[in-house]
């Protein structure tokens, strides 16, 4: 059985299909792409993984477990987590906090000792402040810790917010255009990262991206939608040289 299942899913707004009929599966430990022109659906088919949005037709599950009507909360509890195309931190607060949201998600101090302040409690805020360093050690933020989100340059930014969705331990991670806005230096070092990530973390990656050199340069298989369709799948040497794809997405990049 395959790590996420997604089976016939469709999210129609009004008369507007915007995913429709869309069957895909991930594998533990894999790292796959979703590319597709503008408007093909790629991040309406996040939301629908993640419970954004409610599927019009069709089931999502991750290891087992239906997700269909379940929040957003609840399915990053069960162990799907993802990045946003608009980068969405707390930006008021510091990239130690960040982390820290993130990693309370799986914290389970007792309500009781939360509130009187219990011993257990300030052991479990130190653990948990142990991990959210560990975390910012690996990608090199530890000394930006008590720094305002929104003061991080843009590239430091998406590294804190895969940084945060990390914390939550997922066993999926969704990264929605990680590259965007980035300039080639970042972008390499992006690549770098994603690997990294994948290596240290032993979790599976769902990449959306139009830098199509970094997809064809990490992924393992590639998905490609065209007006919330399906149209092809494959490793990126097969979907390079798919004719169809060439035609609907890459033009003469192929």
């Amino acid at each position: 059985m395959a790590l996420l299942e997604i089976k016939n899913l469709t999210k129609n707004f009004g008369g507007l299909t915007a995913v429709g009929d869309v069957t895909m599966e991930l594998n533990e430990g894999e790292l796959v792409g979703l590319i597709g022109p503008n408007g093909a659906g790629k991040t309406t088919l996040f939301n629908l993984l993640t419970g954004v949005y409610e599927p019009s037709e069709g089931t999502v599950s991750l290891d087992g477990t239906i997700l269909n009507g379940k929040l957003p909360y609840h399915i990053a509890s069960l162990g799907l987590s993802r990045t946003f195309q608009n980068i969405r931190l707390f930006k008021d607060m510091t990239v130690l906090d960040n982390v820290l949201i993130g990693l309370a998600n799986k914290a389970s101090l007792p309500i009781f000792s939360s509130l009187l302040r219990l011993p257990n409690f300030y052991k479990s805020e130190q653990e948990l402040q142990k991990q959210a360093f560990e975390l910012l050690s690996i990608f090199g933020l530890e000394d930006k810790a008590e720094t305002l989100a929104k003061n991080l340059p843009y590239g430091q930014q998406r590294r804190l917010e895969i940084v945060r969705a990390l914390a939550t331990k997922p066993k999926i991670l969704f990264l929605d255009e990680p590259a965007a806005g980035m300039n080639p230096q970042e972008t390499a070092e992006l690549t770098q990262l994603i690997r990294q990530i994948k290596d240290r973390f032993k979790i599976t990656i769902m990449l959306i991206e139009h830098d199509m050199s970094l997809v064809m340069d990490v992924t393992e298989r590639i998905y490609v939608l065209e007006y919330g369709r399906l149209i092809a799948q494959g490793t990126p040497d097969d979907i390079k040289n798919d004719q169809r794809v060439i035609e609907a997405y890459l033009g003469g990049e192929a």
